[in-house]
């Protein structure tokens, strides 16, 4: 089969990095071959990149140095991992992508929409995922389960709740421009109901054929 590219997006603790595990897991089992990625890194460059972008000592970070790390990043791992991997016939499952960046640094740093357009294409010569979910919550949902993780925050998690909340508004606007490439699922649901949700767009759009993990 030719290769298929899923992404998977959401303000951070939305649970978006579960369902790209999960349905990773459940591919394998069905015997497809899987690449699973994470943004930024994925590549010996684009990690490096990652530490200098979410070290909170670099809280003084321009948006316009945010943007333009992000993307460099980006740009290594489309050129060395996500084109080879699809021209071989690979499913590769990306925890963030284009709409990462159009998000965060478009409607979060309210950055030129259309200069971030531009960064975006440049970076990946035009590639979008064939099909994106969108895990979606309440920022205070989000920000309760930060609390109950006890994880240390990152440089953009610390940001206040205004920025996530222009974030979260920028996904949903993206979501109804995408002429049905982005699929909006509510993330307060239960893991497995979410799961079973992306397994059936999935089989339905894509006639995949697998079996939901319990």
């Amino acid at each position: 089969m030719p290769g298929l590219f899923i992404s998977f997006e959401g303000i951070d603790f939305s649970g978006k990095t579960v369902q790209c595990q999960r349905l990773r897991e459940i591919l394998e089992a069905a015997g497809y071959p899987v690449l699973a990625i994470r943004e930024p890194g994925g590549t010996r460059i684009s990690e490096s990149i990652r530490q200098i972008l979410l070290d909170g000592d670099h809280a003084t970070m321009s948006a316009r140095t945010e943007i333009l790390l992000y993307s460099a990043a980006r740009a290594q791992i489309v050129y060395e991992v996500i084109k080879p991997a699809l021209a071989q016939g690979n499913i590769v499952l990306a925890d963030r992508f284009v709409d990462s960046t159009t998000a965060y640094q478009g409607f979060g740093r309210n950055l030129d929409r259309e200069f971030v357009q531009h960064v975006n294409e440049f970076a990946t010569t035009s590639l979008l995922p064939d099909v994106t979910f969108l895990i979606d919550v309440s920022i205070a949902a989000a920000a309760e389960r930060h609390r109950l993780s006890g994880r240390t925050a990152d440089r953009l998690e610390v940001e206040a709740m205004a920025f996530h909340q222009r974030v979260r508004e920028g996904y949903l606007a993206i979501a109804r421009e995408s002429a049905g490439r982005v699929v909006t699922i509510p993330g307060e649901h239960s893991i497995e109901s979410i799961t079973e949700k992306i397994c059936d767009h999935l089989k339905k759009k894509f006639d995949l054929k697998m079996s939901a993990v319990k």
